[in-house]
């Protein structure tokens, strides 16, 4: 056997050892009570829908990282999304500018696999002032600023609390 079949045989092998399998749940609060969920030329209801699947699959993927059984709940207790919805003629849209910053904040518990609680927070405040000076790496996708929020957050806190 060469060697490069030795090495892939053995990563099908140690791959799965080092896989993660952490859980998300995020609870979310009505809607309308939130500062910015404005929608542009969309339906309310598919807007709030969109927005809630969008950042609840990005929270899910990075709960991959934690080790498993772990798991992380979110609750969304307020959402500001960058831009701000203007009126263009009989459309709306969504102006994004360096002063219509995103923000949110939540609530969180972290559990590990005996179900204790390892990390949590209330009132925990996200913003970033500086969105539009990042590099942005091609990612066109929706609520992309927000997402990329919530990765720094759970990278910065989150991950260093995981053993």
């Amino acid at each position: 056997m060469n060697p490069v079949n030795k090495i892939a045989m053995l990563m099908c092998f140690a791959l799965p050892a080092l896989a993660h399998a952490g859980e998300s749940a995020i609870k979310w609060h009505d809607f309308k009570d939130y500062r910015d969920v404005r929608e542009s030329n969309q339906g309310k209801a598919s807007y709030h829908k969109h927005i809630a699947s969008s950042i609840e699959e990005h929270v899910a993927k990075l709960a991959e990282q934690l080790p498993k059984d772990y798991k992380l709940s979110l609750e969304i207790t307020d959402v500001d999304l960058a831009g701000d919805v203007r009126y263009g003629g009989i459309n709306e849209i969504r102006v994004v500018k360096p002063i219509y910053f995103p923000q949110l904040k939540l609530n969180y518990s972290l559990t590990n696999d005996k179900g204790e609680v390892i990390s949590a927070a209330s009132d925990v405040k996200l913003k970033d002032m500086g969105f539009m000076d990042k590099i942005k790496m091609g990612r066109d996708e929706p609520f992309n600023y927000e997402k990329r929020l919530l990765t720094e957050w759970f990278g910065e806190e989150i991950l260093p609390k995981v053993d």
